[in-house]
């Protein structure tokens, strides 16, 4: 492959929850008994997350935590028992007022860190599993940011939490089939818009970690890249075995469902090292000679998971739990900011980014 990173950026929104917030919320959004109550304090706890960042405006998360109805926002309780929270609707309404401005926030970053100019972006290529409209963000990018009308556009959707790394994957194809190629690839993820509203274990869990985050990269050939830009040497993807049920992400009426097995760090622990042992070889690489890690932090249990597999030492998956702990599990653009954090600290090559998404599938990204 012959991709090269020019330029990244990132964008969090502005209302930030902490850890603590974040189960006082879940206390008074879902209905739960004595008993049920008193099992959040281990979740949050657990979880490893000290704040997260949330589209909804401060004063609706204020709302929330005081138990008052000043926005009368439809996110806010209803007061009925078995409610269940905003519609589809009423959701995908705030995806489409705040994923556009998250996404050129992260874009433009991006621009300016790489000293490409927009007018010079010849593809976009755009990521998000949380949220769909058409036109979509991809044409509000090219108006706000003055792209070329002629701006090609590839959107990459439903693809979870390795979604960025199939986009690092597609931009790759277009600079090696067109070396004059300048691409802008944005992933958007609003996930606190599918908060679940009533009792179930394994949705709790999940409205603990996910978060809401946009990460962009302007990619070039490595041919016009200084030596020191990172640059992706290969990109592999595998399809664990007897995985299809331990996580997927459906359409509901009250949002998008989220459903995370127990048995998700399980899989990963058997299967990720002889994948990834057979998938470094033909590149001259072992595991123990990989420099660095970018592992997306799905949940506290994934990471150990993975470094259970691979052998890694806890300096190794700093990077990624120190994302985790300021910014929760944002699904497509946390990898991002790992590599970001990692680019950043001068961190040694080769990279190897992981993410994990429905499949269950693993999908990894080499950086020399």
């Amino acid at each position: 492959m012959s991709l090269a990173i020019l330029g990244l950026g990132t964008a969090l929104p502005h209302s930030v929850v902490s850890r603590d917030e974040g189960e006082r919320i879940a206390r008074s959004v879902v209905h739960l008994t004595p008993e049920q109550v008193g099992w959040l304090p281990h979740v949050y706890a657990g979880a490893g997350i000290d704040q997260r960042h949330f589209c909804l405006d401060r004063a609706i998360v204020r709302d929330a935590l005081d138990g008052t109805n000043h926005t009368q926002s439809p996110f806010l309780p209803d007061g009925e028992e078995n409610s269940r929270g905003p519609t589809t609707g009423e959701r995908m309404a705030v995806y489409r007022e705040h994923a556009p401005r998250l996404a050129h926030r992260a874009s433009h970053a991006a621009l300016e860190h790489s000293g490409v100019r927009a007018n010079e972006i010849s593809h976009l290529v755009t990521v998000s599993c949380t949220g769909f409209h058409a036109p979509g963000f991809d044409v509000s990018l090219i108006r706000q940011l003055d792209l070329a009308p002629t701006t090609s556009r590839t959107h990459v959707g439903y693809m979870g939490c390795h979604g960025a790394l199939n986009g690092l994957r597609v931009a790759a194809a277009f600079v090696t089939a067109d070396p004059t190629a300048r691409v802008l690839l944005c992933a958007v993820e609003l996930c606190a818009l599918h908060y679940f509203y009533g009792f179930d274990p394994q949705k709790l869990v999940a409205n603990a970690l996910f978060a809401d985050g946009a990460a962009a990269i302007v990619a070039g050939h490595a041919d016009v890249a200084s030596p020191d830009e990172w640059r992706l040497a290969a990109s592999g993807a595998c399809l664990l075995p007897d995985s299809e049920d331990a996580m997927s992400w459906t359409l509901g009426d009250h949002g998008f469902e989220m459903t995370l097995s127990k048995q998700v760090p399980t899989v990963i622990a058997r299967h990720l090292r002889p994948w990834l042992n057979d998938w470094l070889a033909p590149h001259g690489l072992s595991i123990e000679e990989v420099a660095s890690w970018a592992i997306h932090p799905g949940g506290p249990r994934i990471l150990d998971a993975a470094a259970s597999a691979l052998g890694l030492t806890a300096e190794a998956l700093r990077p990624s739990r120190e994302v985790f702990a300021s910014c929760g599990n944002m699904s497509s653009p946390t990898v991002l900011f790992i590599l970001d954090r990692l680019r950043v600290g001068g961190a040694p090559r080769p990279c190897v980014a992981l993410g994990f998404g429905p499949g269950l599938c693993a999908e990894a990204s080499l950086f020399r």
